[in-house]
């Protein structure tokens, strides 16, 4: 071979080289769900991958409760993945504040989404997006289907027929009225207060407000779920008190309760542990022709992290993310994470199509302290845990907890002062 010709074999090796390596890009995905690996490795990337050849994906999640302080650390070493998953509100827009999250606003698949559905991850004013909307959960109760049919149950609607429901199981004895316990606090809160609240406060209307400062905690909207609450603690079966969020799980799925209150999120764990059919109904309205509201909570989403290398190759997966593809993947995969693009996905899981369905019949809400109100010591969200409880044990009575309530947050936020 001569000099020339082994100058231009070795010219094209390394053009083929240089190629290789421009189209190859590994991006790094950080997580908190570790529960989702296998769905990741095994439907997602895949599916990504398959149409976008030079783009390669590793899904690197860390365990739930040190997900932040793992992530802000790697974050500050300058070794975190290129794509982040962002939790809902506060810790996501710190992230964006301290300049770890790329401004989104741009990126045209963020059409897909309604303002509530970005809500969660942009900044107060609403002028910048920040993640990607993946999914929301939805809170009401699900039931067992075989002891509603055994005891001649229909499916309440109304605040009366619930009660009267829960008093027609309680007679029976054959099983736990509602499956929830007040040791782990968040619950009480999560599927009592802000799951059943809504109707009370009308969702966005009353959640608006009380940001705003036109309504306050001790405001009737606020304190009345307190007094419903306070009825549940005698259908909770004994030593509710003790019973912690596993507990409820377990009572529930072994057949041994008729009703639980909940969200979505723990469809795929039922479907695999109870033996009998399912069903769900959405928080009983106070009055018969009331409109209805569900906590519809933005729960997850994705960004990109503003130190990427591959900020090209990043906002092509984020454009994916978006689209009606990863949402009917995800979607089905996780049933009970319910996408938030606005295209409609046809979704497989009974009780996840039941349970979406509500979108169509009720107006949506988040859950009321987690934007903007709990940024503060006492922290809202956290103080609402320890007054649902209050509520049930009846403790305190629910004028009581409203005015703790509103001191704590006058306190610190000044709409409220």
């Amino acid at each position: 071979m001569t000099y020339r010709s082994l100058k231009l074999a070795l010219l094209g090796t390394t053009l083929i080289a240089t190629s290789a390596l421009a189209e190859d890009v590994t991006l790094t995905i950080e997580s908190w769900r570790n529960d989702d690996l296998t769905l990741w490795q095994d439907q997602i990337i895949p599916a990504f991958e398959a149409s976008h050849p030079g783009i390669k994906i590793q899904f690197t999640p860390s365990a739930p409760a040190e997900y932040n302080a793992v992530l802000n650390s790697k974050l500050d070493a300058g070794s975190a993945g290129d794509l982040i998953t962002c939790r809902p509100f506060d810790a996501s827009l710190a992230l964006y504040e301290a300049g770890h999250l790329t401004d989104l606003s741009g990126v045209e698949a963020m059409g897909n989404f309604s303002d509530v559905a970005k809500s969660a991850w942009q900044t107060d004013d609403g002028a910048v997006s920040f993640c990607v909307p993946m999914a929301s959960v939805i809170h009401g109760f699900i039931y067992n289907k075989d002891a509603f049919a055994e005891l001649g149950i229909e499916v309440p609607t109304t605040e009366d027929e619930f009660f009267a429901a829960l008093d027609k199981i309680r007679e029976d004895g054959t099983y736990v009225p509602l499956a929830m316990g007040t040791n782990d606090q968040w619950e009480a809160a999560t599927m009592g207060y802000n799951n059943i609240g809504p109707n009370y406060w009308k969702g966005e209307e009353g959640r608006q407000a009380l940001i705003t400062g036109e309504q306050k905690l001790t405001d009737e909207a606020w304190t009345a779920p307190y007094a419903t609450l306070a009825r549940w603690a005698e259908y909770m079966g004994d030593g509710y008190e003790a019973q912690t969020y596993p507990d409820s799980q377990n009572i529930f799925t072994l057949g041994r309760a008729a009703i639980y209150p909940a969200g979505s999120w723990e469809i795929s764990g039922f479907n695999a542990q109870a033996d009998f059919e399912m069903g769900a109904f959405k928080p009983p309205v106070r009055n018969a022709g009331d409109t209805c509201y569900i906590s519809d909570h933005t729960d997850i989403g994705i960004g990109m992290n503003a130190a990427t290398e591959h900020p090209e190759a990043a906002e092509t997966f984020l454009a994916w993310v978006a689209s009606p593809e990863f949402a009917e993947i995800f979607g089905n995969a996780l049933p009970g994470f319910f996408p938030l693009s606005s295209t409609p996905v046809d979704l497989q899981d009974p009780l996840a199509k039941e349970i979406i369905g509500w979108r169509e019949e009720c107006e949506s809400t988040i859950r009321s302290t987690y934007q903007i109100l709990s940024r503060g010591t006492p922290n809202l969200e956290n103080e609402t845990w320890g007054a649902s409880v209050a509520a049930i044990k009846g403790a305190k009575s629910p004028e009581e907890l409203g005015a703790e309530l509103q001191e704590g947050l006058s306190s610190w936020y000044a709409p409220h002062q």
